[in-house]
């Protein structure tokens, strides 16, 4: 594959993730299991976790010793990994929303209805999925730009891992997303359309990302760690924590490290 299909496969796959893992709902008929559920969420965190650190810090570190001297390398990694985790939080208590299996809504107070507060949720979950995929795109996009080609190759590869690996977590979360909403009295097809929108942010996002990370080539390091602060905030707020769940936290935590395993072999193995 050329550097500038891997690009498109990246941005195509996170949202096929999603799709494909809406689309479980056509053969379950109801809610899964809490055991299931857990799993589904420690896998989906271990991803989650391994990609903010293989795939946005360390490539941050990198490029901040490359483009600023050794008195300010630290700036931007930590900068943006802090602004990152900011931004989700803000939009935390701005947006209204509501958690699966949670019945308390957050944010301020709004007369959207359940299922719509819900949508938004995920939504918020996924901005940071989008941004990271189209931020790591967007150094290949820069890289061809200046003639690089071998070394788009390379990244290419890596942002491909990371689309990859994000893509896997979106399985089991919009799973967990579909057939609860068919639990509640949805329609299959209803639950579909909204389990698989919850995750068109990403694409839209993401060739957002890769456009303005790549014509900001020089400000890069900021940009992967933006990313990467953002989704382990999201990781620690939201899929921990239910991941942890009262008499089967070791179930979360070894289909964590399943996860975190997978994905640190796919970045090695690059």
């Amino acid at each position: 594959m050329s550097s500038i299909q891997m690009i498109i496969f990246s941005i195509l796959i996170i949202f096929g993730g999603t799709v494909l893992g809406s689309a479980l709902v056509f053969f379950f008929k109801q809610r899964p299991s809490s055991r299931t559920y857990v799993i589904c969420l420690g896998l989906a965190s271990g991803v989650m976790i391994a990609a903010t650190f293989f795939g946005l810090l360390n490539p941050s570190i990198e490029d901040a010793k490359t483009h600023y001297n050794s008195s300010l390398a630290w700036l931007p990694p930590l900068g943006g990994f802090l602004l990152g985790g900011g931004l989700l939080y803000l939009l935390d208590k701005i947006v209204p929303h509501i958690h699966n299996g949670s019945n308390q809504a957050e944010g301020p107070n709004s007369s959207l209805i359940k299922h719509f507060k819900f949508l938004l949720a995920v939504t918020l979950h996924n901005i940071p999925e989008g941004l990271v995929t189209g931020f790591a795109c967007g150094l290949v996009l820069s890289q061809i730009n200046n003639g690089q080609m071998d070394l788009a190759l390379t990244s290419a590869t890596s942002a491909m891992v990371l689309a990859i690996g994000i893509a896997i977590q979106n399985v089991p979360e919009s799973f967990a997303i579909s057939v609860p909403l068919y639990s509640d009295g949805m329609s299959k097809n209803k639950a579909f359309i909204y389990g698989s929108l919850s995750g068109i942010v990403e694409p839209i996002l993401a060739v957002a990302g890769m456009f303005i990370a790549s014509s900001l080539a020089s400000q890069m390091s900021w940009f992967l760690s933006f990313g990467a602060g953002a989704m382990l905030y999201v990781t620690i707020d939201e899929l921990l924590p239910e991941a942890h769940q009262q008499g089967l936290e070791h179930f979360g935590l070894w289909s964590f490290m399943g996860g975190f395993a997978v994905m640190m072999l796919m970045e090695t193995l690059i």
